[in-house]
């Protein structure tokens, strides 16, 4: 993914490239995408040959106006909300054969450093061969989809105690790199530090705001760019042991296919020697994804909100609540409805 102008990423790229899978590997390559996968630069020699460090699909003036009047409503919405950070998912590959709607996830803040309500999250930088964290504007962010004819985003609002103890874990650097994994799998198992994939930095970063203070780390330098320092094991540890001891439930998702499985070990950010041997077994694998994430954050914290937004081609759809948009973004009971054409 590109940002634009305004949407520049702190300490990442100066140029990034998001998957864009050809049509004879897509099935492969949305397996591949089923951790959020953020793909950047021109590409390792490994993921070159696949394609899967390919430019960003052209998106043409109209589209590109109407993405940026959509992110220009989502940013509105977040302004008015009083709250200084809230979880922000969006809609990537499509991962619907699967039931994912959201497949990244990042958390937006207020008081960013490139932009109000820029988006810090993980991604993978190709040509580093590295994890990185970045923060992203609301329009770069949303060029990152795969469609941009049809999109959607999830926001989640929480109440200002635990706004205030994301927004400030966020914030620092030395507690923002401290749980940011040395080697990205894009499937990585939520409860190994062998492998870290987008989502699961996030929801570490979300134990170490919330967790016991033994989760905090003083990793890093406070003024450190946001790049890959890359977090002492024992951090990441005790993060996971205090979202397992919270019943933090990681998605469950059907592989289907032994082939897929196979073709994977090819793939030099897909593994599985991180995921217990009866789920590789079994074709199931439990990974990261923004719908587990908010989930946790229902159960953890009841008084959190939920706005979902969607767009087509002439309209943007807003439903508030915890129950899901509908698909193909028709609005339904008391959605609000605001023309794009």
């Amino acid at each position: 993914m590109v940002p634009r102008a305004g949407d520049q990423a702190r300490g990442a790229l100066s140029a990034r490239h998001r998957v864009a899978p050809r049509a004879i590997l897509k099935r492969l390559a949305t397996w591949v995408g089923l951790a959020g996968l953020t793909l950047a630069g021109s590409g390792t020699a490994h993921a070159e040959w696949l394609n899967l460090c390919d430019r960003q699909a052209k998106v043409s003036a109209s589209q590109q106006d109407k993405l940026f009047r959509f992110g220009a409503i989502i940013k509105a919405e977040l302004a008015q909300s009083g709250h200084k950070a809230a979880l922000m998912a969006r809609s990537g590959l499509d991962l619907q054969r699967f039931g994912i709607r959201y497949s990244h996830a990042g958390v937006s803040l207020q008081a960013s450093d490139n932009t109000p309500w820029s988006v810090r999250q993980l991604y993978y930088a190709c040509d580093e061969r590295q994890p990185r964290v970045y923060d992203q504007g609301i329009s770069g962010f949303l060029l990152g989809t795969d469609n941009p004819n049809v999109g959607y985003i999830s926001v989640v609002f929480l109440p200002e105690d635990k706004a205030d103890e994301l927004a400030r874990a966020a914030l620092d650097k030395r507690q923002a790199l401290s749980v940011l994994g040395a080697t990205y799998s894009a499937n990585a198992y939520p409860f190994s530090t062998r492998y870290q994939n987008c989502n699961q930095w996030l929801i570490e970063l979300l134990a170490m705001a919330w967790g016991p203070a033994q989760t905090r780390s003083d990793a890093g330098e406070p003024d450190a760019p946001l790049a890959t320092l890359g977090a002492p094991v024992d951090v990441r540890s005790q993060a996971q042991s205090w979202l397992k001891a919270q019943a933090y439930e990681p998605t469950d998702i059907d592989v289907g296919h032994r082939w897929l499985m196979w073709a994977g070990a090819f793939i030099p950010f897909v593994h599985t020697d991180d995921h217990p041997q009866a789920d590789v077994d079994a074709l199931h694998l439990r990974v990261s994804m923004p719908a587990a994430i908010e989930a946790f954050v229902h159960q953890r914290v009841p008084q959190a909100t939920r706005v979902e937004f969607c767009h087509t081609e002439d309209h943007v759809v807003i439903h508030r609540g915890w129950s899901d948009l509908s698909d193909g973004c028709v609005p339904s009971g008391e959605d609000e409805v605001i023309r794009l054409d």
